[in-house]
């Protein structure tokens, strides 16, 4: 009979192992956040993908992103795209599982996008093919795997790799980083959506003077009536 309490016991002895380097990750989830929030501010999309439990938790991101983390801000374009299940169907029958998603990145990717492909193990052609379709498209590539080196995160612009050999303990991993994501991003938010909102217009109230213009104001002849500020 196996101890009670072993299962338990190597699961977490695991999963505390991997804490030790994930420790170091936090400039790097603090930036992507800081860059994610500029992009979707600016009008960019999310993109994300992967394979089995690493699609919910692409699903599970992109909820977060469209909804909300904790306090209610502007919904953020994110998708997932395996949840797109008439396209995801079509194309895996039309030109084969590995083009799933890429063929979905060239049709929704635009420049100033990311793409965010999450893989425990780093080898899935069909995350491979889309890391490639992203860069012909000039969309902005991030991985998610488990320990590197391994193909996708070579492919990708970035990764976040977990210093781990359990699978499980990766994906635990992954939730954490979503959320991280989520938490660094709302956090700089205010900031992006200031930063494209530009110089606020000032309306004068009702019996207050009008702001007072700068130049010159040159009166065109001809009778037209019209102005050309210099």
């Amino acid at each position: 009979m196996m101890p009670a309490g072993s299962l338990l016991d190597t699961h977490l002895t695991n999963l505390a192992e991997a804490l030790v380097p994930y420790r170091r990750c936090e400039r790097q989830l603090a930036r992507w956040g800081a860059d994610l929030a500029h992009r979707l501010a600016a009008g960019g999309r999310l993109l994300v993908a992967g394979n089995g439990g690493s699609a919910a938790e692409a699903q599970h991101l992109t909820a977060e992103l469209v909804g909300k983390l904790h306090d209610d801000r502007r919904p953020l374009s994110a998708i997932a795209l395996h949840a797109e299940t008439s396209a995801l169907t079509a194309i895996a029958n039309d030109y084969g599982y590995a083009d799933v998603y890429a063929r979905q990145v060239r049709a929704h990717g635009r420049p100033g996008d990311v793409l965010l492909l999450l893989s425990t193990s780093g080898t899935s052609a069909n995350l491979l093919s889309a890391a490639q379709a992203a860069r012909d498209v000039g969309v902005r590539t991030w991985a998610l795997t488990g320990a590197a080196p391994n193909p996708l995160a070579d492919a990708c612009d970035d990764v976040l790799a977990v210093a781990s050999g359990d699978t499980q303990v990766v994906q635990e991993l992954h939730l954490v980083t979503s959320h991280l994501l989520c938490e660094y991003l709302e956090q700089e938010l205010p900031a992006a959506l200031a930063a494209v909102a530009g110089p606020a217009v000032v309306h004068p109230a009702p019996g207050e003077p009008a702001p007072v213009r700068t130049g010159v104001e040159v009166v065109l002849d001809g009778g037209t009536g019209q102005q050309v500020d210099a």
